[in-house]
Formats: structure tokens, C-alpha cells, sequence
């Protein structure tokens, strides 16, 4: 008879858990994560902020749920759109211009999880190699086509591409009135500008 109730409570514990998410990225989108970040998400949620941590072994390990229900919600909104993530990226760039605290939070967590031991270390090691792989497929479908340059492998394009990328991401946190959608177009029509072209001008 206690099996029932067991799976009772798992279902409604995966459901808690799922609604903090939720919220730690509605309220980190807009106010950040730091200071009383955690504290209005519990209030948020209806529970005591140290009952957070019964669904999440660290603040880290929320951070990056988080950090992965950001990539979802981008990829919903987003990543239907035709022209594939090169295409995209302008359009995420967007999309992070309105959501400064995630931004933040992505910044800081991503310049501090580079040891192994750390909870973010997995996430963002497969985060950039699946971007920059599935970058580099779109800009080699580009260059087979002979719209985009050919002479630099498709991989170093992509890693470039993701560096700028990241780059203007950390230079718009201290100044909000670059574009980094305009900026990374620019970086396009210049980067990946066919062979041809270049050696035109």
C-alpha cells in the first residue's frame, strides 16, 4: 500500500521542483541572482527558502537547472526559425539583451566552472561543444553551397563565432548601449564573406 504514496510523493516532489525552476528563471531574467534572488523565489513559490534545497543539493545545482531552462525557453522561441544557428545567433543575442540577469549569471557561471569538480563543468563543456558542433555543420552546409568563405575549416569558423559571441555578451554587461545583434551580423557579413568576395575588396 506504500508504494502508491511513494510515487505519489516522487510525482509531486518532480512537480516542486519543476516550479522552482520556473520561477528562479522568471525572477533571475529580470532581477538577478543575487542578494534576495532566492528568497523571493521561495516566497514566490510558497515554501522557506532552506526548502529549496531539499529539491536541489546546492545553489549551484539550481543555477544550473536554471541556466538549462534558459537554452529550453531560447530554443522554443527561437530555434524554429530557417537559416540555421548561425542565422539564429543575432536573434539570441536579442533575446539576452532583455534578460540581463540571466545574462549575468550565464557570464559569471561560465568563467568559473572550468575545474571538473565543479556542478556547472559538465553543463558548459557540452554546451560549447554541441553549439560549436552544430555551428560548424550550418557554416559547412554555407561553404558547400559557395555562400560562405572556404579557405578556414568550418570548426575554427564556428569556435570564432562562439567567442565573439561570448565576448560581446561580457562587453555589453558593462556598457548596455552596444548592439550585440547588430555586432555579430556585422561579424558575419565580414567573417564568412565568400572567398571571392574577399579577395575582391
Amino acid at each position: 500500500m506504500s508504494i502508491p504514496q511513494s510515487r505519489g510523493r516522487y510525482a509531486k516532489g518532480v512537480e516542486r521542483r519543476e516550479q522552482i525552476i520556473q520561477t528562479a528563471t522568471d525572477i533571475f531574467a529580470t532581477d538577478g541572482f543575487e542578494g534576495t534572488a532566492l528568497k523571493r523565489v521561495a516566497e514566490r513559490v510558497g515554501v522557506r527558502e532552506a526548502t529549496l534545497f531539499h529539491y536541489f543539493s546546492s545553489k549551484q545545482e539550481l543555477l544550473t537547472a536554471v541556466l538549462k531552462e534558459r537554452d529550453r525557453r531560447a530554443h522554443r522561441d527561437i530555434g524554429g526559425e530557417s537559416g540555421g544557428l548561425v542565422s539564429t545567433m543575432p536573434a539570441v543575442a536579442r533575446r539576452n539583451a532583455t534578460q540581463p540577469g540571466l545574462t549575468t549569471l550565464y557570464a559569471v557561471a561560465s568563467a568559473t566552472a572550468s575545474s571538473p569538480g565543479h556542478a556547472s563543468h559538465d553543463y558548459f563543456q557540452e554546451r560549447f561543444k554541441a553549439i560549436v558542433e552544430t555551428a560548424a555543420r550550418d557554416i559547412a552546409a554555407g561553404q558547400a553551397a559557395g555562400t560562405l568563405r572556404d579557405d578556414l575549416p568550418a570548426t575554427v569558423l564556428a569556435r570564432l563565432l562562439v567567442a565573439a559571441s561570448d565576448g560581446l555578451q561580457l562587453q555589453w554587461m558593462y556598457d548596455k548601449t552596444i548592439d550585440m545583434a547588430q555586432d555579430l551580423e556585422h561579424l558575419a557579413a565580414t567573417l564568412f564573406a565568400p572567398t571571392s568576395r574577399t579577395n575582391d575588396q
